[in-house]
């Protein structure tokens, strides 16, 4: 017999550019420098919408939201994962829980993390005891610890409803 419990896998990285603020989870973090995207470039929005799309096996947000449509450019990624959420609601699926990684050398994120926790369980519209999120530092090595770029990890667990 089938299990009514589904895993899903998303994982997102985008370069930094000068200028700020910097969008994360849905949140604007003070900061000098902002990430560059075709959409609205919210690396965490973005895993957790692949991770959602993963664990129905619908396909991924760049399925769902291609970059080479006009109407995708500068995108709200909050409306792309709830609009990701609606279809595996849609397919008889419901959010269990997520848990996140953010690997970013700067800002700290830290101080963020249980607004960003809040701001994704707002829009899909679930517990805030549903979303986990955590942050890493690169370390200072490779392209997140030189502050290149930033990548976000999610898993997400739903079941059958």
């Amino acid at each position: 017999m089938a299990s009514s419990f589904r895993i899903g896998l998303g994982e997102d990285s985008h370069r930094t550019a000068a200028g700020g603020p910097l969008r994360i989870g849905g949140v604007d973090v003070p900061h000098d420098r902002q990430l560059v995207g075709h959409s609205d470039a919210d690396v965490l929005l973005h895993a957790v919408t692949d991770a959602v799309l993963g664990a129905a096996a619908l396909p991924d947000i760049g399925h769902m939201f291609p970059n080479t449509e006009e109407g995708n450019r500068n995108r709200d990624s909050a409306d792309m994962l709830r609009r990701a959420y609606d279809s595996v609601v849609n397919h008889g699926y419901r959010l269990v829980n997520l848990d996140c990684v953010v690997s970013a050398e700067r800002p700290k994120l830290g101080p963020h993390r249980d607004a960003i926790a809040a701001r994704i369980a707002e829009i899909l519209e679930v517990d805030a005891t549903a979303v986990n999120v955590k942050a890493k530092t690169g370390e200072g090595l490779g392209e997140v610890g030189r502050g290149e770029l930033i990548s976000a990890r999610c898993v997400a667990l739903i079941e059958m409803m």
